[in-house]
Parts: structure tokens; sequence; C-alpha cells
């Protein structure tokens, strides 16, 4: 066997890691939203000490938010944007081990893509204490089951629908959403070399992915956040965006439905 064909295989071995990576940390934070859907209500009352209990009126208060409770709603949202965006990013990831493995001054596969990816779902993680701190707020307006966490307005659903769906058709929804559906043409359009290069890779890449998918994920707000199947069509929505052929069209589809849902929850 030649140096050469060493080389190679030891890339294809790499990335064969990186795939067996991708489905396992998917698949574990999916059973891991799972296990917190079939016990939302243990989620809720772990952090309710007796002293936050007294004075206060039943259904009169929203849930006291103590740190640790805080602590355990940001890990449920990165957990959900793991499981969600994560499936929808392996095309990408797995490009970059691919074109990283061919590029001289890399050396090596497999520690570039996971900082590639580990910048990615970085950026999510960000957006998920925002998602926190904006459950948080709507929280403590009493607007938000404490069970399901969805929003119990239906105008203030019906609105957020619609704006949801108009949003799917902006020219920087489509803008994003390209972005996030040529990975090769995304790569060669940023590459770096270097880790360097590869953190400034991820973060462009979670930049473009949230600014192609951050009003579906505040639809969550609307289905419920501890609604596992509500969290798997969003999430299906998302991955056929990205990697289905007539993607942008489901989009946009999506949106047209999203828009006369939320008008008919607003008439109503």
């Amino acid at each position: 066997m030649t140096d050469r064909s060493i080389w190679q295989a030891a890339l294809s071995h790499d990335r064969i890691l990186i795939a067996i990576a991708l489905v396992l940390a998917s698949g574990f934070a999916w059973l891991s939203l799972l296990n917190m859907s079939m016990s939302p209500a243990a989620m809720d009352m772990s952090s309710m000490d007796m002293s936050s209990m007294e004075g206060m009126e039943m259904g009169a208060a929203a849930m006291p938010w103590t740190p640790s409770y805080a602590a355990m709603v940001f890990a449920m949202w990165a957990i959900m944007m793991v499981a969600m965006m994560l499936p929808s990013a392996a095309p990408m990831i797995l490009l970059y081990a691919r074109v990283a493995g061919q590029t001289p001054s890399e050396g090596t596969t497999l520690a570039p893509t996971i900082v590639f990816a580990g910048t990615y779902v970085a950026v999510w993680t960000l957006f998920s204490l925002v998602a926190t701190l904006v459950q948080w707020a709507l929280s403590g307006a009493q607007l938000l089951s404490d069970t399901t966490m969805a929003l119990g307005n239906a105008r203030i659903g019906g609105a957020l629908l619609v704006v949801a769906g108009l949003y799917q058709l902006t020219p920087l929804k489509q803008l994003c959403l390209a972005n996030c559906r040529s990975p090769f043409s995304f790569l060669m359009a940023h590459w770096r070399t270097g880790y360097a290069g590869a953190i400034r890779l991820g973060l462009i890449h979670g930049a473009y992915c949230i600014g192609c998918c951050w009003l579906l994920m505040a639809l969550l707000f609307f289905g419920g956040v501890m609604n596992l199947a509500w969290v798997a069509a969003l999430a299906g929505v998302v991955l056929i965006e990205k990697i289905m052929p007539v993607g942008d069209r489901v989009g946009q589809i999506a949106g047209v439905l999203a828009m006369l849902a939320g008008g008919g929850f607003l008439i109503a």
C-alpha cells in the first residue's frame, strides 16, 4: 500500500467517525427530549421549594424562575437545538471534513471538523440562551402553560404564525436558506485554513442557519416547547428545507399555510 492510499484510507476513516458521532449526538439529543417530554411536571416541580410556593394562589402565579429551574430550561433549549439542527447541518459538516482532508495545510481531518461543528453548536447554544430569556419573560407575563410551555393567548399565537409565515417568503430568508442548502458553494466562498478558519466558518454557518430558522424556532412557543410531536414537525420542515431538492418551495408553502392558520386564529 502506497503512502497516498494510506492517507486516503485514514481520511475515509475520519469521515466515518464523524458521521457516527453526528448520528450518536442527534440520537442522544432526541432521546433526552423524549425523556423530558414524558415528565414535564417533574421538571417543573423539581425546582420549586416550599418557600417559593408559600402565598401562591392556585393557578394564579407563574412558575418561579429559580437559578436551578433557569439552568434546566436553558439545558432543554440547548439539547433541543442539537436535536433539531444537527441533522440538517450534517451534509455541511461532512463536506467540510472532506475538503479539510484534501487541503495539505490542514494535516488532519478530525480535529478541524470538530472545531467547525463545535462552533456551529455553540452559536445555537447562544440562541438557546436568548430563547430561555424570552421564555422567562413570557412566563413572567403568565402567557405560557407551565406544563407544555405553549402560548395560552390565541391572538398572540396567531400573530406569531402570521409573522413566521411571512418571513418564510422574504429575501433575507431565501438568502440564508441558499447558503445552508449549498454546502460546496458556501465552503468555497468562505474557506479559511487552520483552526481559526474552522471557527470562522462555524460562526458564519451558524449565523446563516439562525437567520434561516429563528422564527421557525419561535413557533415552538405556539405548539409547545415540551410538545415533542410539534418539535419533530418543525425539525422536519427545517430538514426538508435544507437537504431536499424542492426544499425551498416546501418552506414557502409552509409559510403560506402558517399565515392562513394564523389568520384563522386571529379571526376566531
